[in-house]
């Protein structure tokens, strides 16, 4: 268990105002993180095509450290793409294209490596804080038994490996600090509703966020740089 938790503490979700994310920040508030949630639109706002507002964004966390005094205890990215006008998700390799594999690249992997280089940084050195990245199942190589969606898999895949090797530096710097990807599952939003299939356990953004606050809260040790479900469970790379 997580001996930070009652701790008062800054959370940081980026991707903040989105379904899930801003599902995410609430369920921080409600246990009494002081939350930033920042998105394209905030002030400050996030936009990966600019790498300068990154930094702009981590040197606004790194203000309001400095301004409250809490820890850094919670990061949580939650921006991501599947589909975007034009950009949707490959049925065959004839469907490929380079325009939409760039756009996919830069949400889902390129964005959240300039956000481990910028924010990872702010995690506190002492005690146990969370830096969750959300992925998805289909990320998964060993478990891609399907097909399709190839730019949407590989971005995801690439966050997964962005992820597992930011882990293993974090770890010389913050020992237990803890950066893991998060499958959240089938949640209702706009992301996903095109997509959802009858029969799929398709949750609400709210009920998502909180199975998704308990893993982190609940992580064990050794758990840095793992990928996991909504359940805690792992997921094969």
């Amino acid at each position: 268990m997580d001996s930070t938790h009652d701790s008062p503490a800054l959370a940081v979700v980026l991707g903040g105002t989105g379904g899930i994310g801003a599902a995410l920040a609430e369920g921080l508030r409600e246990q009494g993180h002081t939350v930033l949630a920042i998105g394209r639109r905030t002030a400050p706002g996030l936009d990966y095509a600019d790498e300068a507002s990154v930094a702009r964004v981590a040197q606004h966390i790194a203000g309001e450290q400095e301004r409250t005094g809490l820890p850094l205890r919670r990061l949580v990215v939650a921006t991501g793409i599947l589909h975007e006008g034009a950009v949707q998700p490959e049925r065959s390799w004839n469907h490929l294209d380079a325009a939409a594999l760039q756009r996919l690249f830069l949400v889902n992997a390129i964005g959240p490596a300039l956000v481990m280089r910028h924010c990872l940084p702010l995690l506190p050195r002492q005690g146990r804080s969370v830096a969750a990245f959300i992925s998805a199942r289909v990320g998964s190589i060993g478990d891609n038994r399907l097909g399709g969606w190839y730019g949407y898999r590989a971005s995801k895949s690439a966050l997964n490996q962005l992820v597992h090797t930011a882990a293993i530096e974090l770890a010389r710097r913050c020992p237990q600090a803890l950066c893991v990807a998060l499958h959240p599952g089938t949640v209702d939003t706009a992301l996903s509703q095109p997509f959802a299939k009858t029969g799929l356990d398709v949750r609400p953004p709210a009920v998502a966020a909180q199975e998704l606050l308990q893993v982190m809260d609940t992580l064990p040790e050794g758990s840095n740089g793992g990928f996991f479900d909504h359940h805690g469970l792992t997921i094969p790379w």
